[in-house]
């Protein structure tokens, strides 16, 4: 194990790329971040509920122009793809932790 010709790192980027093993589309996640996917998961809620926010905050002092509109749905769409990222997330970080 411990022998001379034994390198266990990664080699070059693609190896670096696939360091934690993990299948499919959960290769799309960056390894840094999928390797923190709580934390990052959290920080996507966040993002999320800031987004909510700004578009309550353009819905309500915007006017009544599609131009509002616009920019409300965008906010609004931005923030549940957010939300809809952060489950995808904590689903995959419950799904790979060990049984207690």
């Amino acid at each position: 194990m411990n022998t001379p010709n034994d390198n266990t790192a990664p080699k070059g980027l693609r190896g670096w790329w696939l360091t934690p093993p993990r299948p499919g589309l959960q290769r799309v996640i960056h390894p840094w971040e999928y390797r923190h996917l709580r934390a990052v998961a959290r920080l996507r809620i966040a993002a999320g509920i800031v987004l909510v926010g700004l578009g309550l905050v353009t819905l309500s002092f915007g006017g009544n122009d599609w131009k509002t509109y616009g920019w409300t749905m965008a906010f609004l769409a931005a923030g549940a793809a957010q939300f809809a990222f952060a489950a995808w997330e904590l689903t995959i970080a419950r799904s790979s932790a060990e049984p207690a």
